[in-house]
């Protein structure tokens, strides 16, 4: 099977682009308006980027009519945005916010978590959640789509705070993902969450190589 995206038909019923890229880390964001409108939407085209600083994006199409999302527009007007990390647990919560509420709408009512006041960025982040990245807005750069759906806003921020509930941390220090249990995106409706993980260490590697791929301080 073979075809050329949007010169050629698609030969299978449902495209396979975003089922061929997974899984996909799951960016919940919350953000706040100017006037006080507290905002939580999930993107599944979320990334870090580099450690030192630490730095991330996420990718955000318009809706249908062009309009630009949301948690876009509120990170450029107030210069942050909160990464809360998605599981299992808060699977439906994640569900919800992702549906396209009335102007206005506080999300962390429609999806039933609760705020919590983040150290400097000035909207919340989910309690519910194990951890969070408060993210200092660096820049936006926007991609033109072929329709007003496929336009894109790529945000870059800064990691310049980041919460883990003690809760979730093993004896030696490390995240405990089998009781996490992270939320990814796959394709078509589909999800999954990691309750199995195994290690690989990269041959070769010297000392400060290999620091950097633990995340070792």
């Amino acid at each position: 099977m073979h075809y050329a995206p949007g010169r050629e038909p698609c030969p299978l019923p449902y495209s396979p682009f975003k089922a061929c890229t997974v899984p996909r880390p799951i960016g919940w964001l919350s953000t706040v308006s100017p006037e006080g409108v507290a905002n939580l939407a999930p993107y599944s085209q979320w990334q870090n980027l580099t450690f030192d600083p630490p730095m991330v994006m996420f990718a955000a199409n318009p809706y249908s009519d062009g309009r630009r999302k949301h948690t876009v527009l509120n990170a450029e007007a107030t210069g942050w945005f909160v990464w809360n990390m998605a599981t299992w647990d808060l699977r439906e919560a994640v569900n919800i916010s992702a549906a396209e509420w009335p102007e206005g709408d506080d999300e962390f009512l429609r999806a039933g978590v609760t705020p919590e006041p983040c150290i400097e960025a000035p909207g919340p982040r989910v309690a519910q959640s194990p951890a969070h990245f408060e993210c200092r807005y660096l820049s936006t750069h926007r991609l033109r789509g072929n329709s007003h759906h496929g336009w894109v806003d790529v945000v870059y921020g800064e990691v310049v705070h980041i919460h883990v509930r003690d809760g979730f941390v093993t004896p030696e220090g490390k995240l405990d993902y089998a009781k996490i249990r992270p939320l990814a995106r796959m394709g078509y409706y589909d999800y999954t969450a990691v309750s199995e993980t195994f290690e690989m260490r990269v041959p070769g590697h010297t000392t400060a190589a290999a620091a950097g791929l633990e995340g070792r301080a």
